[in-house]
């Protein structure tokens, strides 16, 4: 036995099937390599390891991660299939001639930083070929928005939920991986909270309390912020893993609207690829209105068809699509109904993660405006407000009376997001 760049290495017979890939046409020695690596915190230990060249190497991997799923790629394309925490496999690379580089697959892990090398002892030692970061090989970057949806179609109810019974909401968010249409033919496999892009919306008043079971039943590990209490995250928010659950307790001391998100890391994709949702608190003596909804603003940056978030557009700030609700004007096709005269409230959230919302009714003027927990505008004042401008995680909401008939186009007004589906429809009738 002997000890290579940090590994434990022991020679083993040779045996298997060949990697031509990797072998570089190196004659192979008879021996075997046998390096033990670990996967944890986003790194392989160690993250460079050292095979003579024609040796035969065999790759003893466990994940000793506590919470998160990982697996290893090598550049030639084999992999060691993913690894649940505290679980072990062998992967036999076979004959090594040359330079190897490999990264774990799971989506945002190679961007962290997640890599290992492979360094051929006297064999070749080409530049290391370019790893794909998990992308998909698709370029969605002219996804068009003006598309019909099919008519199994259902739009996400934007309707806001009564406040329940008592002072205390217990409810139960399983994390699920669904593959779900987010354009007119264009679908994306989302981690989500029960199911839906944004997950459940919640309601209740200050003082409440809140119990949430969070169950994971997805493949990765996933975890909850609620912004909408204040408790310390290294147990409430710490990351589950798959077949894991936790419950999260926290009392809404103050009102407004508040995004819960997954803050597993790299936090952007979780919250690229659905992991998010709302949760209002009235506002102590709230006028009531006649319609009450919330649009959730946020990103898609899209990956292959059926894919996951493409993390090199996300790192690039290039989305595809900005959407109300999980799908590009959805409310187009399905239309928020407002009677004429009556005064509705449309509460928004901005979950990015990464774009500022502007949001505006074509046609219309906002009689009350609030926002982070303030209100901007009241009703009765001499004054308007035409666009309540956000930031990622910040909300508010917007009241208006139409007194006319007809169809007042919504928007972010930060155009070329309404362009990529930013954009619904209020239908006022009499």
């Amino acid at each position: 036995m002997a000890v290579l760049a940090g590994a434990v290495v022991e020679q083993a017979g040779s045996g298997g099937t060949q990697s031509q890939g990797i072998a570089a046409g190196v004659a192979p020695t008879g021996h075997a390599t046998v390096v033990r690596v670990s996967a944890a915190g986003m790194r392989f230990h160690p993250d460079v390891v050292s095979v003579p060249a024609g040796d035969r190497l065999i790759i003893e991997l466990t994940n000793t991660d506590p919470d998160t799923v990982h697996d290893l790629v090598l550049d030639d394309g084999q992999g060691s299939g993913r690894l649940r925490p505290g679980t072990s496999t062998r992967l036999d690379a076979g004959v090594v001639g040359r330079d190897v580089s490999g990264w774990c697959s799971v989506i945002g892990h190679h961007r962290m930083g997640m890599t290992l090398t492979i360094r051929a002892l006297g064999g070749r030692a080409a530049p290391l070929p370019a790893a794909a970061a998990g992308a998909a090989g698709h370029d969605h970057s002219t996804v068009g928005t003006s598309s019909t949806p099919g008519p199994g179609f259902t739009a996400y109810d934007p309707v806001l939920p009564p406040v329940e019974p008592g002072s205390v909401h217990r409810r139960t968010l399983r994390l699920r991986e669904v593959e779900r249409e987010v354009a007119p033919g264009v679908r994306q496999k989302l981690w989500t909270y029960n199911g839906t892009m944004p997950g459940p919306t919640l309601h209740g008043r200050v003082g409440d309390r809140f119990e949430i079971t969070l169950v994971n039943d997805s493949q990765l590990g996933h975890s909850i912020d609620f912004h909408a209490g204040v408790r310390a995250p290294d147990q409430a928010m710490r990351t589950i893993p798959p077949g894991g659950r936790l419950v999260y307790r926290f009392t809404a001391t103050r009102a407004g609207i508040w995004m819960y998100h997954c803050s597993t890391m790299p936090m952007s994709a979780h919250i690229a690829n659905g992991l998010f949702g709302a949760v209002v608190i009235d506002p102590p003596g709230l006028t009531p209105v006649g319609e009450s909804y919330v649009l959730v603003q946020s990103e898609l940056y899209l990956g292959g068809n059926g894919g996951e978030v493409d993390t090199d557009k996300l790192a690039a700030e290039r989305p595809d699509l900005v959407v109300f609700n999980g799908y590009a004007d959805q409310y187009d096709h399905r239309p928020l109904r407002v009677r004429a005269g009556e005064r509705v409230r449309i509460w928004i959230l901005d979950a990015g993660p990464n774009r500022s919302s502007a949001f505006h009714v074509v046609g219309g003027q906002f009689g009350t405006t609030y926002a982070e927990g303030a209100w901007l505008l009241r009703a009765g004042s001499s004054g308007g407000s035409q666009t309540l401008a956000l930031g990622p995680s910040q909300g508010g909401f917007v009241e208006l009376t139409i007194p006319e008939p007809g169809r007042y186009s919504f928007v972010s007004h930060q155009m070329i997001d309404a362009e990529r589906g930013a954009h619904g429809t209020i239908e006022v009738t009499r």
